[in-house]
Formats: structure tokens, sequence, C-alpha cells
């Protein structure tokens, strides 16, 4: 059994991968820390329904976690990983970080992003960059996971097919995203559906989301060449869900039916992504609740572009299903286990 540790279960993360891993048949849940407790607190104060699970959750411990556990997740605000992550990786436990403190190569771009100091600058070059379809046998060997941002995650498995196959053109790639709002954690959530639900906005327009420096990275290293992207968000009024739309400018005439080929070639074994056939668009109600990505295209002939949808569900394939999907592959384990892997055909 594979010892698992949980540090920050209030936030939607934390949440996600306890109901994941209290189910997965290859794990013993070994402890569930909170960064900020001073004294022990029963799971069921904190979440009612997982009563049937008879968990405390401890305070941090970077000694309890080196003794009891083989992996641990870390559920906790951007620029708190790298200020615990330096004595956790001492200790030989195996880190998953669903934070971005790790998944941007370059220091001073993360520190421009985000606008703080990044202070584990020597782990960053460790750091191996989640998305299980393109770097497996990396994560593998890794010790220390940086997972995805929920966008990167639709838009990245969106475009790695075009990109790597160079028929598109690569200086004109435009993205207009949408996401549940719980993709701006727990607080902001509730403050929406208090007061401002239903709406439906874009956000940090103009070339400001903090995952555009890594969708560029990500996409960059594939082509071989500096990609530029442009990227616009939008809060759509429901809980969770992200649909993308990606336009791409054609290089040359290419038939769908090809591109398509293509893309399943790609993918091909990959259990979570799906390449939907010619006339089927996907939804974000076909991915809720799942680890799936539902990709599906169309050319648009009149202006030559093509024109991709890829759908998650922000808290799984864009956040905790993906953790485990990657812990999965590190300790040698089929992607899928810990799964409810019935969908649609």
């Amino acid at each position: 059994m594979i010892r698992v540790g949980i540090v920050g279960i209030t936030g939607y993360t934390g949440e996600e991968l306890l109901k994941i891993l209290s189910k997965h048949p290859n794990v013993k849940i070994a402890g569930l820390y909170g960064r900020n407790y001073s004294k022990e607190r029963h799971l069921r104060d904190i979440y009612s329904h997982f009563s049937h699970l008879d968990f405390n959750v401890k305070a941090l411990s970077i000694e309890q976690i080196r003794n009891e556990c083989d992996v641990v997740f870390l559920a906790l605000p951007h620029a708190v990983a790298f200020e615990i992550i330096p004595h956790l990786f001492e200790t030989g436990v195996r880190i998953i970080d669903l934070s971005a403190d790790f998944r941007l190569k370059s220091s001073e771009i993360y520190e421009r992003w985000y606008n703080v100091k990044h202070t584990a600058k020597e782990y960053i070059n460790m750091a191996v960059y989640g998305l299980a379809e393109l770097n497996t046998d990396e994560i593998k060997r890794a010790s220390l996971i940086a997972n995805p941002g929920c966008y990167p995650t639709t838009v990245i498995l969106g475009c790695a097919p075009a990109v790597k196959n160079y028929f598109v053109d690569l200086k004109h790639i435009v993205i207009d995203s949408k996401s549940g709002v719980s993709g701006s954690g727990r607080k902001d959530t509730q403050e929406y559906f208090k007061n401002e639900h239903p709406n439906f906005k874009a956000y940090k327009i103009a070339g400001t989301h903090r995952h555009i420096p890594e969708i560029e990275q990500e996409l960059s290293s594939l082509s071989g060449e500096n990609i530029t992207v442009s990227f616009t968000p939008h809060i759509i009024p429901m809980e969770r869900g992200m649909l993308s739309t990606i336009y791409l400018d054609m290089k040359k005439q290419i038939p769908l039916s090809l591109i398509l080929d293509k893309y399943r070639e790609f993918y091909k074994g990959r259990k979570f992504v799906k390449i939907l056939d010619e006339n089927v668009v996907p939804t974000i109600k076909d991915v809720l609740n799942t680890n799936y990505c539902e990709i599906s295209m169309k050319i648009d002939k009149r202006t030559n572009k093509l024109i991709i949808i890829s759908v998650i569900d922000n808290l799984l394939k864009g956040a905790s299903g993906q953790a485990v999907q990657n812990m999965n592959l590190m300790f040698d384990l089929p992607e899928t286990i810990g799964f409810d892997v019935k969908r649609r055909d």
C-alpha cells in the first residue's frame, strides 16, 4: 500500500484528493495535515460528508510526514509550497505540488507573474511538469511533481498534436476559455454565489492571467519555437467545469479526417483523453466529476482556421484527479486505478 499524506485539506483540491484517495485500492491515507492548525481537529468537524472516515487533521510536521508517508500532496496556495518543499525534499518523501510554485522553469518569470520572490529556486529544475500524457517517463522517475494548472491542461492537451506536427501557424494562437467559479478557490466561489450569481464575465484580459507563461512554456517546449498566445479567460455561472475554444491558423489545407487521425495517434493508449468524432462536440456536462479531457475540432474553411474544443472538470483533470493520475505513474500503477472509468464511447 502507498502511504499518502495530504497537506491542505480545507480547499477544493484537498477535498477532491480525499474523495479519490479514500477509495483508491492501493492507498492508505497516512496523514492529513493543516498548515495553520495548532491542534488536531476531526475530519467530520471540517466536512460532514466525510463522517464515515475516521481521520484527525493534524498540524503540519515534516518529521511526521517523513515517518508516515511515501508520497505527500501539497494542496496549498501559491507562494506557500516553496517554503515547505526544501524541508520535505530532503526527507525522501515524493511530492506532488498542486500550486504553481514549480511549474515555471524560470524563477524570474514566476516572480514577474506572481509578484512574489521565489525562495526555493534550486528545486525548480528538479520538478517535473506533471502533464501525464506528455511526460510519462519523467513522472515515473520524479521526486517532485509540479501539477499543471487547469486552463493550461485544456489548452496544452488541445494543442499538443497540432503544435508537434507543425501543420498550424505558431504565431497566431487565440484561446477563449470558460471556467466554473471553483477555479478561483472556495472563498471566492462562496462570495460569487452570495453576491454575484448568475453572472458571466471575462477577467484578467489583455494578457494578464498567470497561466499564460505556463501555456507558452509548454507549447514552446513541444514545438521547439518561442510561442506567444492570446488568452482570455471567463467565469461562467456554475461551480465546476472548464471549456477552452482554441483558434489556430492552418498552414495549408488538410482534411479534418487526417488531423483527427494525427490526434488519435498522438494520444493512443491514453485512457483519459478522448478525441471525439467529427460531428460530436463535447460539453462540460460530459466530463463533470471525471478525470477525462474530451477534445473535438472543426475546420473553418472560410478563414482556414482549425477550431479546437477541449473540456475538463477543472477540479479533477485540472487539479486533484491529475495529481492522483501522476501518483499512479510514480508508483508504477495503471493510470486509471482509483477512478471511475465509466464514460460514453
